[in-house]
């Protein structure tokens, strides 16, 4: 019975201690809270120089324990290099492989070829000289559409010589100085370009109308052109050689066959000038005879 009645009043302390520690826990909690608000917003010396031991007391037990977590990381960056490097490896000796087959297979097709053409009797064409220049210049406008480069007669550059870019034909020269020359881009509303459709053997004309891309012109009626058939020069005309790429089919329609460039003009910083030894029909100025116009007739005197 005596421990019944002792059991029974250590629970009924229990009960309103724990109720008083809630209730005090609360306000504590509250008071802990604002507490450390006002300490947060504190910038006074004595908070700033334990901030500042603090960090310096933990750094070096920081720096400790981050090595052994750096040579992992750096150990399976290694290992997945080395991975990397082998199957590097294995692919470039692949491509090796196949192209020593290539080699071989190029050197039996020059022998053939060469034997071809001395029982043809092909007179090869001229290898092409080259000069490369930078573009120093955009002389273009809304209305034409041309470049200056830095290259000109001292550099043995002539009126009506090729200038391509990276295989693609970017237009002609148009104007030779000293030290340099313009270039008179496929793109202007003055460039004609005798052109062949390379899938069909059509020829055309391309001619530029100062936009972005060409378009084509004097194709047969019955050509079946088609978008992505590639565009060259057909050498007519004696101003660009045949075979130079010019572009696309971009697209067809009833009205117009527009042309995309095989380079964006728009992005240049360097051309090729290419001299095949054609002169075509752009003589330079100085060849071109001059007819002084013919005096009047003087009257003789009478007797």
């Amino acid at each position: 019975m005596a421990k019944r009645s002792a059991r029974v009043t250590v629970a009924g302390l229990a009960v309103p201690i724990r109720i008083w520690a809630q209730r005090f826990a609360f306000l504590g909690f509250v008071a802990l809270s604002f507490a450390l608000m006002l300490l947060s917003k504190a910038e006074s010396t004595g908070i700033e120089r334990m901030r500042l031991a603090i960090v310096d007391a933990v750094s070096p037990l920081l720096f400790v324990l981050s090595q052994p977590v750096q040579a992992v990381g750096q150990a399976v960056v290694n290992v997945e290099e080395f991975f990397i490097v082998y199957d590097e490896n294995r692919r470039l000796r692949d491509e090796n492989a196949r192209l020593v087959q290539w080699v071989q297979e190029a050197r039996r097709l020059r022998v053939e070829n060469a034997t071809l053409r001395a029982q043809l009797e092909y007179v090869p064409d001229k290898r092409s000289q080259f000069v490369t220049a930078r573009v120093v210049a955009d002389t273009g406008g809304a209305y034409f559409h041309s470049l200056l480069i830095n290259a000109g007669a001292r550099q043995f550059i002539r009126r009506g010589q090729a200038v391509i870019w990276q295989g693609g034909l970017i237009g002609r020269i148009a104007e030779v100085g000293e030290r340099t020359s313009r270039v008179l881009l496929m793109t202007d509303i003055n460039s004609r370009i005798p052109v062949v459709v390379e899938s069909t053997g059509d020829r055309a004309i391309v001619r530029g109308d100062n936009s972005s891309r060409p378009v084509l012109q004097f194709l047969p009626d019955n050509s079946p052109i088609s978008p992505g058939d590639r565009i060259v020069t057909s050498g007519h005309g004696g101003v660009y050689p045949p075979g130079l790429a010019v572009g696309t089919v971009a697209q067809t329609s009833e009205s117009v066959i527009s042309v995309q460039p095989f380079v964006s003009i728009s992005h240049l910083n360097q051309a090729v000038v290419l001299d095949y030894g054609v002169d075509g029909i752009l003589p330079a100025p100085e060849q071109v005879p001059v007819v002084s116009p013919k005096a009047p007739p003087v009257a003789e005197a009478g007797p």
